[in-house]
């Protein structure tokens, strides 16, 4: 008889039936205990201490040597077209119109919406060139960001394989296809804290709006203590939500309200401590009141030279929006903002791709170029990472009217600051663009890249839940790249 295939609440009708059903379970009793205590230690050992939990953004240091700090997260959102921005292709213009050979359309490539040998091959219509001293090939929709070539590594070998936006922005944002994993600035910033007790160490501004793909868990903390999620600074309106306080209290009334509720807090806390949630709102109570001082202060642009306004782009409409959102960003590194995730919406080119990224170009390229520009002169892009990428690239092949689909299996991305060696281009796609021949650079290799640059250990930086050590880069990962990165062209 089978033990397991015994129905749950069944009597048992003799000693030996009841240890044949039962025994399994008895055994099971202290495995049970050990894991327990496993998961305890090892978040008592994350944790720290109880004044540890009550402040849980104090500056941590890194596992290793640091080439950077900080970090600014550029993100493409719908999907940059990697054929018409960072990956020249001059053989598909010449094979522009013709059929997509049979051997690219089978094999280990899976799109929905095309027979094999049916797609027509569309070449990009964007002018690439070369810039600063090392060559780098850019194109015209980075005409501005493409002055600082020379400070940029491209890498253009990256791939995944998730065709869909939703599962691909998980990839690009959390490290996991799935929902409810915290985001790459959360990671980093459970790795080594914060260096402002006056602002929230991880903004996110965005340009368009955060319904449909693009979404809070792009940047939440997921199963780490909330305390570590993104905080969202709106582009439109008040920045931040009840920033000010009421007219009718005061300072000292606030104050007085705040002390009495953080030692309630405290003395409610004293039984609770393993209590992260609790723990973060402490913390968030302490950090609203500094911040009614700190974010008016940050967000107020007025004191901005006229010349730095026109670096960013404020002086023209079509840039105007992301132009702010990268100078608000230059002003959070200056005060310590550990992580600053910027969200240009919307590069989805599956109409008139062309003409989509364009407009698009029109609107970031200038502020980007304008932020890399002034922390270079600020001496900021030492120890800052700019990173910049979509959550996949487009189709080297025509999707409706002139439009490109998604394409995970080989796209590009750009970093520069924080000690890279820029100049340079690492990686290749085939002719056409389509996969990776050389170089791969899975999106988990980035993420340890990233982490790496910053001097945290991919493999070593985790977080106890549901009975395993989870990370940022899951099984997979290298950082290798990394010091390729760092070593001069």
């Amino acid at each position: 008889m089978n033990p397991f295939h015994c129905r749950r609440h069944e009597p048992a009708g003799s000693r030996r039936e009841f240890l044949s059903k039962w025994g399994m379970g008895f055994g099971s009793l202290p495995l049970i205990h050990l894991l327990e205590r496993e998961s305890f230690f090892r978040t008592a050992s994350a944790k720290g201490t109880r004044e540890s939990i009550l402040h849980p953004l104090a500056p941590k240091p890194p596992h290793q040597n640091a080439s950077g700090t900080n970090v600014v997260f550029i993100y493409l959102q719908g999907g940059a077209s990697h054929v018409d921005t960072l990956d020249p292709k001059p053989a598909l213009t010449r094979y522009d119109g013709q059929n997509l050979p049979q051997s690219f359309a089978s094999g280990d490539l899976n799109f929905a919406n095309i027979a094999a040998g049916e797609a027509k091959l569309m070449g990009s219509d964007i002018p690439f060139r070369r810039y600063g001293e090392s060559g780098l090939e850019l194109s015209d929709l980075m005409r501005n960001v493409a002055a600082h070539a020379d400070d940029l590594a491209v890498v253009r070998s990256c791939y995944h394989d998730s065709f869909v936006h939703g599962p691909a922005t998980n990839y690009l944002c959390t490290g996991s296809i799935l929902t409810g994993h915290p985001s790459v600035g959360s990671w980093i910033l459970y790795g080594l804290g914060s260096e402002n007790d006056n602002l929230p160490a991880y903004m996110v501004m965005t340009d368009g709006n955060l319904w449909g793909r693009t979404n809070r868990n792009h940047f939440g903390s997921g199963f780490l203590p909330a305390i570590y999620q993104g905080t969202l600074l709106r582009s439109e309106g008040a920045p931040l939500k009840d920033l000010t306080p009421p007219q009718e209290m005061t300072p000292a009334d606030q104050r007085n309200l705040l002390d009495w509720i953080r030692k309630s807090n405290r003395r409610h806390f004293q039984s609770r401590s393993d209590d992260t949630s609790l723990a973060a709102r402490i913390s968030n109570y302490e950090l609203a009141f500094r911040m009614q001082t700190a974010a008016p202060e940050l967000v107020d642009l007025s004191g901005e030279p006229e010349h730095i306004r026109r670096l960013y782009g404020l002086d023209q409409e079509k840039s105007r929006k992301f132009g702010r959102m990268c100078l608000l960003t230059r002003r959070m590194l200056e005060r310590g903002v550990r992580f600053v995730h910027l969200i240009s919406t919307d590069w989805d080119g599956h109409e008139q791709c062309s003409k989509n990224h364009w407009d698009n170009s029109r609107k970031v390229d200038q502020p980007i170029a304008g932020l890399l520009q002034d922390l270079k002169q600020r001496g900021l892009l030492e120890s800052t990472l700019v990173f910049c990428s979509g959550e996949f690239g487009r189709t080297p092949f025509v999707q409706g009217r002139l439009g490109r689909d998604h394409h995970p299996y080989g796209f590009s991305c750009w970093m520069a600051g924080a000690g890279i060696q820029g100049g340079k281009a690492i990686g290749a796609t085939d002719e056409l663009g389509m996969k990776v021949t050389e170089d791969k650079v899975h999106v988990h290799d980035l993420h340890a890249t990233i982490l790496s640059l910053l001097g945290l250990d991919h493999e070593g930086l985790t977080y106890f839940f549901q009975g395993r050590d989870r990370r940022l880069t899951d099984v997979g990962g290298y950082n290798d790249l990394s010091q390729r990165l760092l070593q001069a062209s």
